[in-house]
């Protein structure tokens, strides 16, 4: 059922496994390992997408969700926001961070961490196709702070539960 041969496609080259998500065996998901999506399924996707929902953590611990726009560059989606901006002020507290599609039919959700990219600090041509992506997307240069999202799981399908798809990297 688990796949580890499988590399996220971007520039880290990090080992992923991907297997079918675990839950209740009345959700339908098939146990065999035919029928996983390719991760080149949820790079397609998430860089076809114009907007995103990204859900990070309030200092109270409830929930904080917004749409936001973002790009597809090396492997990873990066967005950006306003210093003053709530979703920004929550992950300089808890850079743990969901993003997702607007759509409930093709879905990709990524959990992982926030890491904040900022002018003289990242790297500079990582931070020019950034924003070379959201020129051509968008119509602006973005600049900075923006924010990697670092996958740690990642959920996926499009014809549920027959593909539904689960890509786990690290120790999990």
């Amino acid at each position: 059922m688990t796949n580890t041969a499988d590399r996220d496609g971007g520039q880290t080259g990090r080992e992923m496994r991907r297997s079918r998500p675990e839950t209740e065996e009345s959700y339908g998901i098939p146990e065999e390992s035919d029928g996983l999506l390719p991760w080149s399924f949820v790079e397609e996707t998430l860089a076809d997408d114009r907007n995103y929902w990204v859900s990070t953590t309030l200092p109270d611990g409830r929930p904080h969700a917004r749409p936001v726009w973002g790009v597809w560059v090396d492997g990873t989606i990066h967005c950006g926001g306003g210093e003053r901006t709530r979703w920004v002020r929550n992950l300089a507290q808890n850079p743990a961070i969901t993003i997702h599609r607007e759509d409930a039919e093709t879905v990709v959700i990524v959990e992982g961490t926030a890491e904040r990219y900022m002018e003289g600090e990242a790297d500079p041509e990582v931070l020019e196709r950034i924003d070379d992506a959201y020129e051509e997307k968008y119509g602006i240069r973005h600049g900075t702070p923006v924010f990697a999202i670092r996958p740690e799981r990642v959920l996926a399908w499009s014809d549920y539960p027959t593909d539904a798809t689960r890509w786990t990297f690290g120790s999990e």
